[in-house]
């Protein structure tokens, strides 16, 4: 090497460990019908997301990156999502978290049965349907949107919410509402969305069950052929989406599924002078260098990672 070369390499200090996150917990799972009736199910609520890069959930301000200390450990929970029910509500799903920024899982579809308001969660879930008509879910703060709410017996199932759009609202006689579309952010280097809300499901008026929003937000089921909700992974591709809801049922098919909530995902920026080490426990990989930063995609388990 040459003296420049030494010199320069002696010189070299590492920048700052400054780390941008996207966050995205599991999505909630669509409604279900167990009972012969009219009603359809609601669809699931998104996982929230919490994200530095462009936008994050709700619609809220974005938060702030971490500075962190390399050769420290750092815990990592990726969450699932919640099951498609049978009867009344969706489960919802569960929260992911990186160090110290957590999110909340989505919301759960409201079902047919004796309380069909959505649940809460990151983003709610849609309605059903209950006497004097139902209520969707409520998101949380800065990490999603509420449910939609179905305002009389007889009508189909109402969308969940997503990360950044309330889920469709219904009327007596009216169409399935549509999943809240989700967010938008450039964080791994390209655009991609995340956390769609999932439609509700169709009836014996209105047979075809409503789209999930942008972000992978899984479609209500039909009415016609008995179609369950849709999941909200659009075949594993974590990005915390609702699942749909189950349509209405019949007396030949009195127990219909809603579809499961999309699993969540962990995506984390930083200076490309790092190296992560992803631990024990955690499904991920990490990017070549480009701009500037390397990204880490971690999209399943529980486990700590590191910087050197």
């Amino acid at each position: 090497m040459s003296l420049l070369g030494i010199i320069a390499s002696s010189n070299f200090v590492q920048p700052a460990l400054v780390v941008d996150y996207l966050v995205v917990a599991g999505g909630g799972g669509g409604g279900g019908c167990v009972s012969n009736g009219t009603d359809s199910a609601g669809g699931g609520g998104a996982g929230g997301i919490r994200c530095t890069v462009d936008n994050t959930g709700g619609n809220g301000s974005l938060p702030t990156a971490l500075t962190l200390t390399k050769l420290t450990n750092y815990a990592i929970v990726i969450g699932a999502g919640g099951a498609g029910q049978t009867a009344n509500t969706g489960s919802n799903g569960t929260g992911s978290s990186f160090s110290s920024i957590s999110t909340t899982g989505g919301g759960g579809g409201g079902g047919r049965g004796t309380n069909g308001d959505g649940a809460n969660g990151g983003s709610g879930g849609g309605s059903s349907i209950t006497l004097g008509g139902g209520i969707g879910g409520t998101g949380t703060a800065n990490e999603g949107k509420d449910g939609g709410d179905n305002a009389n017996a007889g009508s189909p199932g109402a969308g969940g919410g997503g990360g950044s759009a309330d889920g469709t609202s219904t009327t007596n006689g009216g169409n399935p509402g549509t999943g809240g579309n989700g967010v938008t952010t450039t964080i791994t280097g390209s655009s991609i969305v995340y956390g769609g809300g999932g439609g509700g499901g169709g009836n014996s008026n209105i047979t075809t069950g409503a789209n999930g929003g942008t972000g992978d937000g899984g479609k209500g089921g039909n009415r016609t052929g008995v179609g369950t909700g849709t999941s909200g992974d659009n075949g594993g591709t974590n990005k915390g989406g609702g699942g749909g809801g189950s349509p209405s049922c019949s007396s030949a098919n009195p127990a219909i599924l809603g579809g499961n909530g999309g699993k969540g995902v962990v995506i984390l920026r930083y200076p490309d002078a790092y190296v992560i080490t992803i631990g024990a426990g955690l499904t991920g990989s990490e990017s070549a260098a480009s701009g500037g930063y390397k990204r880490a995609t971690i999209t399943d388990g529980t486990g700590n990672v590191s910087w050197s």
